[in-house]
């Protein structure tokens, strides 16, 4: 199920924000940005939004995702951009305030069925034209 994500604000006292799930919850989740934007009070300056994660080896990585400035690109649609959470969300420059937002999806386990999509009837293939070889 999608639930909204009411969002954060990133500002020169709150760089940084973790959005992190419980993590005896057996569900799987996603976190998808939909949009950053500056709002009130920002200045016109380099807002550097970088999202921070962990690879495959568990290192610390940090990828710029936004890079807004009040004149000329005041908001990015990340077209919900998805991530899996834990995610921290922090602003590498500027002072904001930033806001992001998008939605949290929920999936339960117990509802997804994954033996519905690889099984086909004898009859779908059966109805599968042979393979001929091609007319010379």
């Amino acid at each position: 199920s999608d639930v909204l994500f009411p969002g954060c604000e990133l500002t020169a006292s709150t760089k940084s924000y973790t959005f992190q799930v419980d993590k005896a919850d057996d569900s799987d989740h996603i976190l998808a940005l939909s949009v950053v934007c500056l709002t009130d009070g920002a200045k016109d300056e380099c807002n550097v939004v970088e999202v921070v994660g962990r690879n495959h080896e568990n290192q610390e990585i940090a990828v710029p995702v936004a890079n807004l400035k009040l004149s000329c690109q005041p908001l990015l649609s990340l077209d919900n951009f998805k991530l899996q959470p834990p995610v921290t969300f922090r602003l590498a420059a500027g002072s904001g305030p930033v806001h992001l937002a998008g939605w949290h999806q929920i999936v339960h386990r117990e509802d997804a069925s994954f033996e519905e999509d690889d099984d086909l009837s004898e009859e779908e293939e059966e109805e599968l034209a042979p393979i001929m070889p091609a007319k010379k």
